[in-house]
């Protein structure tokens, strides 16, 4: 873990270096990497509330609040209430502010170059693919997972997800009604969350005999790809243990191939049906601890 620990710390001190974060005037443009990137944020719409700004970029308030007010010195963006709610405040870029956004575009685009421009086209290809895999790693670091109160509108957002997805791909569509809630027979619900959206669920529900069974496992497609559904189902797995539980228990439908490919190589293996659940094809176990 130590060598590790060194290694990231290289690659932070490399990145910040080579993209020029240590710099107060980040491309030449009298403002520091902070400002840029905000402005560059906002002026993804035509108007952003701040909570939301951040959520994704994981800002501090005090911190958000000093650099939307240096842009608006500037010049550069509005912070207004939302016309639909005037107790939300939201940012917009001025036409200064839109200027100044092309101009970043530029000198990023010529920052990137820059660093393209000495390698070869192999070398290229090796960098823009590790850059990729690199992203994918550092999003996934920022996943939380959280029990979480299933009247929170974390978890109602992830069961509506949930339930709309299995009716979209369940033969004969998905009747809501028939599915019974796990936290509804004292079991727990994990929500995780990126940026403070809710991203992916999984649910225990107390069996007989020292079992529990796993349930509402389900991983927003924005997010698929990342490891996420692996690391929720061992969470799972480490809750179900800490309860006393010996063996895990899961039901899944033949529509959902790549929770069958999880489950077979999470080490489950296919028993014989032990509920009734009217939507289930296939039926998992796990001993805890093997």
């Amino acid at each position: 873990m130590t060598s590790a620990i060194d290694q990231v710390r290289r690659f932070n001190r490399t990145v910040t270096q080579r993209i020029g974060a240590l710099d107060d005037s980040f491309l030449s443009r009298s403002r520091p990497l902070g400002q840029a990137r905000l402005l560059w944020e906002i002026g993804a719409g035509d108007r952003q509330r701040v909570r939301e700004l951040r959520s994704r970029l994981d800002l501090d308030s005090g911190y958000l609040s000093r650099l939307l007010r240096a842009l608006e010195a500037d010049g550069l963006i509005v912070v207004e209430p939302d016309p639909s709610d005037a107790r939300v405040r939201t940012a917009r870029l001025t036409p200064a502010g839109l200027t100044e956004r092309a101009e970043l575009d530029r000198r990023s685009d010529e920052l990137a170059t820059a660093i393209l421009g000495p390698l070869s086209d192999r070398q290229r290809e090796r960098l823009v693919t590790a850059m990729g895999e690199v992203e994918r790693l550092l999003t996934a670091s920022m996943v939380d997972i959280a029990v979480t109160d299933p009247r929170h509108p974390h978890a109602r957002h992830c069961e509506a997800a949930y339930f709309a997805e299995l009716a979209e791909r369940f033969e004969g569509g998905f009747d809501p009604g028939a599915y019974v809630a796990a936290e509804d027979d004292g079991g727990l619900l994990l929500v995780a969350t990126l940026h403070d959206e809710p991203v992916a669920c999984g649910a225990l529900k107390p069996g007989p005999d020292a079992t529990v069974r796993i349930r509402r496992m389900w991983v927003s497609p924005s997010v698929r790809g990342l490891g996420l559904g692996r690391r929720l189902l061992a969470e799972l797995e480490s809750r179900a243990a800490a309860q006393g539980a010996g063996v895990v228990r899961l039901e899944t439908n033949k529509a959902l191939t790549e929770a069958i490919g999880l489950y077979r190589a999470s080490g489950y293996r296919e028993v014989d049906a032990f509920s009734d659940e009217p939507y289930a094809h296939h039926w998992f176990e796990k001993t805890l601890g093997e």
